[in-house]
């Protein structure tokens, strides 16, 4: 089926060691599929997110999926386990920080508990993720749609600086009453915390 994608998702292992060359071989690979490559980030064991945007919001089969898989899996012949994703943009907002070179790349993926969706959009949207793009260290807060591989939600925050998570003002974002309500309704959470490559 179709789905309105905005961004692609490469998820994918790597030996540690390796991760010299990756960011030329990421934007090689995404300038030969046509693609801005605008996030490469990696944790220290190796495990790496590539977002790709594409030039324009466009409605994609999973099938278009598979090229981008195999162009992958040719520039970077190290990578493996690979998955490849589409992404829906659902929120972006400039940080508090916003003219600084991201240093981590924080990422919230979670599913929705059923009957929660709605109060879990409205509470991203208008407490949560401004909330956490007002505090000082955050450059860019967005969230996204995953169409295919991982739960639904992902927020994504790009940082200054990994302690960013334990201040003050962050930390009272996290804290809010609305946030105790819903948080308990998340299901499938994964919280990783990325060091930005590029």
């Amino acid at each position: 089926m179709e789905q309105p994608t905005d961004c692609l998702l490469l998820q994918f292992k790597l030996d540690p060691a390796s991760t010299e060359r990756l960011a030329a071989a990421a934007a090689q690979l995404c300038t030969d599929s046509g693609l801005q490559l605008q996030r490469l980030a990696c944790t220290a064991q190796g495990e790496a997110y590539l977002y790709a945007r594409l030039p324009q919001r466009t409605l994609l089969e999973v099938g278009a999926l598979s090229p981008v898989d195999a162009a992958l899996a040719r520039r970077i012949p190290s990578a493996r386990d690979i998955r490849v994703s589409r992404l829906q943009q659902v929120y972006a907002a400039p940080g508090q920080s916003r003219d600084a070179s991201p240093v981590f790349h924080y990422v919230v993926e979670t599913d929705p508990e059923t009957g929660w969706r709605e109060e879990l959009e409205r509470w991203y949207d208008t407490e949560h993720m401004p909330g956490l793009a007002s505090v000082p260290g955050c450059i860019l807060a967005q969230r996204y749609y995953n169409h295919d591989q991982g739960p639904l939600s992902l927020a994504c925050y790009d940082l200054v600086s990994e302690q960013v998570l334990g201040s003050p003002p962050w930390l009272a974002v996290r804290g809010t009453a609305w946030s105790d309500i819903v948080r308990p309704h998340f299901t499938n959470t994964k919280r990783t915390m990325f060091r930005a490559l590029v």
